[in-house]
């Protein structure tokens, strides 16, 4: 019994001491607790509907994993209040940096606010948050995307086109067919009729088409918001015996997309280096959530400010390059995209 009092006693002795000497040994200060703890970075994802979203997911959190923070990943299904209320539950739980695809970037301003008040940097990934002032917005060149869409389109002499758009609430479509429509001015392309797919629904592309064949029938071309959406097109006009007699072009390079190239069902996508985008916006967010400066090269006007810019270049694909962009790549394999081709 004495002994073990004894210990007890020396314990408690050696703690009183190492207390006492504490506040004098320690030289460090609020900020380097802060910076020696783990970082936390939340992103929010519009849905994972587009099948490019869940690579994009993966790529950011092994990078920033790598870079020693940890990643709180919220998915809002497309519902722009479920967005609002994954955000706001990120900023309350007081992450280092916020990372947001939104649903409807015009809805978030109040959110955005909150984190700003909050000191937490805010990165827009892919989709521009309008009139946020936030702290940096990374994306693929839109413009260029509408560009290679519509140069593609022009390359077939085409005379009439349809566009099937996605929603004006993600901020990349107005982009994508200013773009777009610059190559059909220049080459005196009639675009007959211009439809968007609201929150990226893709069988709303192909219920215009059974809806508008008159309009369809007319057209020489058929440009797509996305791939998913070019999907659902060609499946309606496989029902009219018109897939492959109408080119469509779309973006993303989605599998089903690529297959519907060699197949000669789609005429081109516009491929994204997801991977270079991802590991970027990991990286520079890692930076912004220690506090650290960022440089890029370019800004752009969100409507009341100029915010830093990165814009990755896409590239345009066909059946010409499939092999040495999207395979090569290791995007996806010969053996998924060449499955319905008799090798």
């Amino acid at each position: 019994m004495r002994v073990f009092t004894k210990t007890i006693s020396l314990i408690l002795m050696t703690s009183l001491l190492l207390t006492g000497c504490g506040n004098i040994a320690s030289s460090h200060t609020d900020e380097d607790e802060k910076a020696d703890d783990a970082l936390e970075i939340g992103i929010c994802f519009d849905s994972f509907v587009i099948e490019r979203w869940e690579r994009d997911r993966d790529v950011f959190v092994d990078m920033a994993t790598s870079l020693g923070a940890t990643v709180n990943v919220q998915n809002a299904n497309g519902d722009s209040q479920k967005q609002i209320e994954q955000i706001q539950y990120l900023v309350d739980k007081d992450v280092d940096c916020l990372v947001i695809i939104p649903v409807d970037g015009t809805a978030l301003s109040d959110v955005v606010k909150a984190a700003e008040d909050k000191n937490i940097p805010v990165v827009c990934y892919d989709r521009l948050i309008p009139n946020a002032n936030t702290d940096l917005y990374i994306s693929f060149d839109n413009y260029m995307v509408g560009e290679m869409l519509g140069q593609a389109i022009a390359n077939e002499d085409a005379k009439k086109v349809v566009m099937i758009c996605g929603p004006l609430t993600d901020n990349n479509v107005p982009m994508v067919n200013e773009g777009f429509t610059s190559v059909m001015d220049k080459n005196k392309i009639e675009i007959l009729d211009t439809y968007y797919c609201e929150s990226w629904k893709a069988e709303l592309g192909g219920a215009y088409v059974y809806d508008n064949m008159n309009i369809i029938k007319e057209a020489d071309a058929i440009m797509c918001g996305n791939d998913d959406v070019a999907t659902a097109v060609i499946r309606a006009l496989a029902v009219s015996q018109l897939a492959g007699l109408k080119p469509v072009v779309g973006q993303d390079a989605d599998l089903p997309a690529c297959q519907h190239i060699v197949e000669g069902t789609q005429l081109m996508t516009v491929y994204k280096p997801v991977s270079k985008l991802a590991e970027q916006a990991a990286v520079l967010s890692v930076k912004l959530a220690k506090g650290q400066d960022i440089t890029v090269d370019s800004t752009i006007n969100d409507g009341i400010s100029q915010i830093p810019y990165v814009a990755v270049e896409p590239i345009a694909v066909t059946a010409e390059n499939m092999d040495d962009v999207v395979i090569e790549s290791g995007f996806h394999s010969r053996e998924d995209v060449y499955m319905n081709i008799a090798q």
